[in-house]
């Protein structure tokens, strides 16, 4: 499985501390700034995971995520795991992600521990700096 994770986020700082983050736990990074291009972005590349902003303009995280599950389905491509971020953290929220195809949901500001707990929710462990999968 591929050791790249697709970020989709629409603000600089947020994207940074997650790549800077997942770079630090063994991971190759590209970046995209808006639910379009991870749709484009997620139909051409091998992705271990792809990390997903819930709230973007013209084409939220949601959205995405359903274009990206629908382009599965019509290419019978395995599903990508789908990790939602939101600065917001209200209850049930991460109910809302899951329920809308995402796998695992984190808020911002996100931390090598929430980062590392969401890849272990979707089933890859970090050990060292070397990413595995069940």
């Amino acid at each position: 499985m591929a050791r790249q994770v697709l970020i989709v986020d629409d603000e600089r700082l947020s994207r940074f501390l997650t790549q800077s983050i997942l770079e630090k736990l063994g991971f190759q990074v590209e970046l995209c700034d808006d639910g379009r291009g991870a749709v484009d972005g997620e139909a051409t590349g091998d992705f271990a995971a792809i990390f997903m902003d819930c709230q973007m303009p013209h084409m939220d995280g949601f959205q995405a995520t359903a274009a990206i599950r629908r382009q599965q389905v019509a290419t019978r491509s395995p599903r990508t795991p789908i990790i939602g971020l939101s600065a917001r953290s209200m209850d049930g929220d991460d109910e809302v992600a899951l329920s809308k195809g995402m796998d695992a949901y984190i808020t911002k500001p996100q931390s090598v521990r929430t980062v590392r707990a969401a890849l272990a929710q979707v089933g890859i462990e970090v050990d060292g700096g070397r990413p595995t999968f069940r």
